[in-house]
């Protein structure tokens, strides 16, 4: 039975980073920073109030707004609640490949299962933010939704059905850099190739295979190994500038390895120690200074939790 335990709660939403490299569409991890800001009460008028406490000027309308779509499927699932009312601050820009859409639905849907003492179990609230990745790129995918909600690293084994499996990956340092292009997911996915020669295949799956089993067992130099795409990177790497000469200079200065964050344009690397991961930064900044492109930069950790509650009334 369905019971409200909070009018209001307050939640912290992550920036995540998909794929990572060779696991297109099934693989992803959370991020310590940056993240959004959401604050969700219910109303007596029916349907989804959004208020907008940022400079992003997205549609204020629910079914055409991440969170809105979201939180009305949710509302679909709970007639006990009538409406909601979302105050929305959101600190990861739109199009920046940390997986901003995926924030918005998966902090909101967290924030609503909270109100009514967790009814949902994690991989249902997937189910609901999957609608909001679905207006933002057109696909119901998971692989930026799931580590949101589960926190860490996520495989995506299946959508249909959906099947959720959280790995128990070791603290890495992430840096990312995000340049001030924007690239839009589903402009992403129309330049990809619909066929792929066999031996790609073969190749890419020994390396999400590596990959996971590096993540598992906290093998680093398995990570580094595995963290190698033949079948996506090579075509959305052409729409970043700088990409190659970063990545190959911060594996030189002694990250694991890393590539494109989600459809990009941000990019990312992952590395064993702090100093290496500032080190990495510096070889980012360098680069887009040279390039004379503007930038922002972050040097985080792997966020085992997810969204987090950080208010309740």
């Amino acid at each position: 039975m369905i019971t409200i335990k909070h009018q209001s709660i307050t939640v912290s939403s992550p920036a995540t980073v998909a794929n990572m490299v060779c696991g297109f569409d099934i693989l992803g991890f959370a991020l310590q920073a940056p993240y959004d800001i959401y604050t969700l009460t219910i109303s007596n008028e029916k349907g989804i109030k959004i208020i907008q406490e940022d400079a992003f000027d997205l549609p204020a309308n629910p079914e055409e707004n991440v969170s809105g779509a979201a939180l009305l499927a949710f509302l679909e699932a709970v007639p006990e609640i009538p409406g909601l009312i979302l105050h929305s601050k959101k600190n990861i820009k739109p199009g920046s490949g940390i997986g901003s859409s995926a924030a918005s639905a998966a902090g909101v849907v967290v924030a609503a299962n909270h109100l009514i003492n967790n009814y949902f179990p994690k991989e249902e609230l997937v189910r609901f933010a999957m609608f909001g990745e679905k207006v933002a790129s057109g696909v119901k995918h998971a692989d930026n939704i799931a580590p949101a909600i589960y926190g860490g690293v996520t495989l995506i084994r299946s959508i249909f059905p959906l099947d959720i499996i959280p790995i128990q990956a070791p603290d890495l340092y992430v840096t990312i850099v995000h340049p001030q292009i924007e690239i839009r997911t589903a402009d992403a996915r129309q330049i990809l190739k619909q066929n792929i020669l066999l031996k790609d295949a073969i190749k890419q799956w020994g390396n999400i295979a590596g990959l996971v089993a590096g993540l598992i067992h906290h093998d680093y130099d398995l990570i580094g190994r595995s963290l190698e795409d033949v079948i996506i990177e090579p075509v959305r790497s052409i729409l970043i500038p700088g990409f190659n000469e970063i990545k190959i200079k911060c594996k030189e200065a002694g990250a694991l390895g890393g590539g494109i964050s989600g459809s990009g344009p941000s990019i990312f690397m992952l590395s064993t120690t702090l100093q290496i991961a500032n080190s990495v930064e510096q070889i980012m900044q360098e680069v887009y200074n040279q390039i004379g492109l503007a930038y922002n930069t972050y040097v985080t950790t792997i966020n085992h939790e997810g969204v987090k509650i950080l208010d309740s009334k």
